[in-house]
Order: C-alpha cells, then sequence, then structure tokens
C-alpha cells in the first residue's frame, strides 16, 4: 500500500464528477447504467457517504453509500465501491471500507450492507474474512441483464452483506484475524469459473443457477455465509447457523 494513498470524504462537485469518471473507467457500462453525479450529491447532503481514495490529487478509488432504515432502525447501504485498476491489491479498498466504518459508528450507525456477486469469490475472500461480514440473504438477478463487460451477459445475482460494526467478530477481522472456516455446510466455486465465462457462456448460467439453489436452501435453514477458504481446484463459502454471530 503506498503511504500516498488518503482517504477523505468528498463534498464538492469536482469530486463527484470524478467519481463519476472513475465509475466509467471501471465497469466500462454504457451511459444509462453509470450513477449520475447528481446520486452522489443528493448522497453527501442526505446522510449518506461518498468517500475518496486519493494519491496525491489524483481520485483512484471511491465508495458512495445511501441512508437507510429498516425496523426503525438506520444503516447505510454501500451501494458502490471502485478502484482503479492498477491500485487494486495495495489496500486501498480496505482503507475505504475502515474509513467508511468510522465514520458510521461516529454518528452511532452500526449497520452497513451492500451486495456482491457470489461468483467473484476474491471479493467474498474481502467481505467474509478480512472485513468480517456475514450474508443471509441472496438476490436474484438484483439488476437485471447488464451492458458491463466485467457480467458477460450472466444474470446479476446477488449476495447481501451484513457488516454489523462493533460486533466482536467486525472487530477481531478488522484487527486483523480471520475468521476459521468452520461450517455446517459448504458451497463450491471452481477455480475453473472464470475460464469458463470467457468460453462457455450456457454451462456457466447452469452452475450460476445451482449455486443460487444451494445458497437458497442453506439460508433457509437459517445457515448464513461466514467465510471462504480457497484450494488447489476450488472456493467454498462456509455456512454456519447465523445466531451464532
Amino acid at each position: 500500500m503506498s503511504a500516498a494513498i488518503t482517504v477523505r470524504s468528498c463534498d464538492l462537485l469536482e469530486d463527484f464528477h470524478a467519481c463519476v469518471a472513475l465509475q466509467r473507467e471501471i465497469w466500462g457500462e454504457q451511459d444509462l447504467e453509470v450513477e449520475p453525479a447528481t446520486l452522489f450529491v443528493v448522497a453527501a447532503h442526505t446522510g449518506g457517504q461518498v468517500l475518496g481514495a486519493y494519491d496525491g490529487n489524483a481520485l483512484v478509488g471511491f465508495t458512495l453509500a445511501l441512508a437507510a432504515v429498516r425496523n426503525g432502525a438506520p444503516f447505510l447501504h454501500s451501494h458502490m465501491t471502485g478502484v482503479r485498476a492498477n491500485y487494486r491489491d495495495r489496500g486501498v479498498g480496505r482503507m475505504l471500507k475502515l474509513f467508511q466504518r468510522d465514520g458510521a459508528l461516529s454518528r452511532d450507525i452500526r449497520l452497513i450492507e451492500w451486495t456482491f456477486d457470489p461468483l467473484e469469490v476474491r471479493n467474498a475472500h474481502f467481505n467474509l474474512n478480512r472485513l468480517g461480514a456475514i450474508c443471509r440473504r441472496y438476490l436474484p438477478n438484483l439488476y437485471g441483464i447488464t451492458t458491463s463487460p466485467l457480467h458477460r451477459g450472466l444474470a446479476t445475482d446477488r449476495l447481501v452483506a451484513e457488516w454489523y460494526l462493533d460486533s466482536p467478530r467486525v472487530v477481531a477481522a478488522v484487527s486483523g484475524s480471520e475468521p476459521a472456516p468452520s461450517s455446517l455446510c459448504t458451497i463450491e466455486i471452481p477455480n475453473s469459473f472464470d475460464d469458463w465465462k470467457v468460453g462457455d457462456l450456457p454451462h456457466v448460467q447452469s452452475m450460476q443457477r445451482a449455486i443460487r439453489e444451494q445458497f437458497f436452501e442453506g439460508f433457509a435453514k437459517g445457515y448464513a455465509a461466514v467465510a471462504v477458504s480457497k484450494t488447489s481446484d476450488a472456493s467454498r463459502y462456509h455456512l454456519a447457523p447465523w445466531s451464532d454471530f
């Protein structure tokens, strides 16, 4: 991680436009699916968060969160987090999330949620192992079929990450202690999945449906996805009773 990288709140129109430009660069979506600068303005002025990671004066990552309420309790929905390609694996995403956590706790907000693609196991490792989030909900094709080249025509299935900011699990994770992958059941994602995405979309779609059903079955039993482990041939989600966390 570069010592020059800093994280701060974005408050100016020029900050928001820079976030939109970086969004276009990262996801490559068509204009209809790009979140406009006005959404960043609204989030920043209505209790949400817009945070930027900067290398000097250059924006290299951002996160956009919206204010939300469930059962009378406030939380943040972290709608979008992106890091410029040549700054990934340098701790920028973690810096953004920890700054986001500190800001939420300072306002007595104890939960942040976001969604992610269950097939992207690197994201799953970051969310569950490194941050201590858990997942209890699976949303099939949440955004429909998009123009993003990252999705490759697949349904936009999403897991909902629940990040309980001051829970013992999260406190341990952000201190560097990853959870042990003990579980009652596992869901396997073959390491060859990314290759299949490129050359065998029907096969990937079939496997996506099978994985979706396994998550539905596990969540219906009261389990949560709590960790990810990796072997030479596959990555595995570990599910355990969510009441334990």
